[in-house]
């Protein structure tokens, strides 16, 4: 597949006066609430059953003449059943963004459009640049490269932006499921041949306002700053709550899992850097989340 077009930074923006949240109840959407909230900006949020993705008169209707900025936080996330229903995941990560892209182009909004580190095939040796081809490797990956195809497709005015690995003090996510299954056995194995970049979905909310402010437009790439290996954060997850249990290392291999994750996912972000300033490192997000951490949300 085609590679991203290059990113463009237009003139600053001042913050929105009115925003539309869609996925409000997600990790990145509740993120964004707060971050929204703590600046006085007024803002509607959407989400199931009011919003969905998979429903094009939801699409159609969410948007509304006024919208100055929508930040579509949801999404099709569950990777693996993906490969049970691909033109489902399809539906909900490139067809709805593609209707949500058109909609804003007619009201005059700009949308911020989320997309992902697994539209690359994990092969390579260097972190990703927002330029270098993408060869997702599972069905999760093609429909959220579609997604980015459809959005440049319908509207120009568009801030589409990769992440990885993200997590928060709430919802189902890998840094949540660490810390529980860790509190009650003495040992886990985690994979340690996938590497990437860890992101709490509070520190992507504020790197993405930065970059709207900035002017950022086209594809960028926003995660924490640094790197690691799934058993690499587990590692840390499990040293920062002090507790006994051990965590060894092991192969993709011996957990078969339906959607082949790319092995190297690193995401180049020294654009984004040059741009709004260094990404907080990894393990001090990680930090911050794990001292709120509410294991039963």
């Amino acid at each position: 597949m085609t590679s991203a077009p290059l990113q463009r930074v237009d003139a600053a923006r001042p913050l929105p006066a009115r925003v539309l949240l869609l996925g409000a109840r997600g990790m990145v959407g509740r993120s964004w609430a707060g971050l929204l909230t703590a600046h006085g900006v007024p803002y509607r949020a959407l989400a199931r059953p009011d919003f969905d993705l998979q429903d094009p008169g939801s699409v159609a209707d969410a948007i509304r003449e006024g919208d100055e900025l929508v930040v579509n936080a949801a999404a099709w996330t569950a990777v693996d059943d993906a490969e049970k229903d691909e033109p489902g995941a399809t539906r909900a990560n490139a067809e709805a963004p593609g209707s949500l892209a058109r909609r804003c182009a007619e009201v005059g909004a700009r949308l911020i459009h989320y997309s992902t580190d697994y539209v690359f095939d994990g092969l390579g040796a260097a972190p990703y640049r927002v330029d270098d081809p993408i060869a997702p490797v599972n069905a999760y990956g093609r429909s959220k490269a579609a997604g980015e195809e459809a959005v440049r497709a319908a509207s120009p005015d568009h801030l589409i932006i990769r992440t990885s690995w993200v997590y928060a003090p709430w919802g189902t996510n890998f840094v949540r499921t660490i810390a529980k299954l860790a509190a009650g056995r003495e040992s886990l194995r985690v994979v340690d041949d996938q590497r990437g970049r860890p992101t709490s979905a509070e520190q992507l909310s504020v790197t993405s306002l930065a970059l709207y402010l900035a002017g950022a437009c086209g594809t960028w790439h926003a995660t924490d700053g640094g790197e690691c290996t799934w058993h690499g954060l587990a590692t840390e997850i499990v040293a920062r709550l002090g507790l006994p249990c051990r965590v060894d290392p092991c192969t993709s291999a011996e957990f078969p899992r339906p959607a082949t994750r790319p092995a190297m996912s690193t995401l180049d972000v020294s654009e984004t850097e040059r741009l709004v300033g260094p990404l907080v490192p990894w393990p001090v997000a990680l930090g911050r989340v794990l001292c709120r951490l509410d294991l039963t949300a």
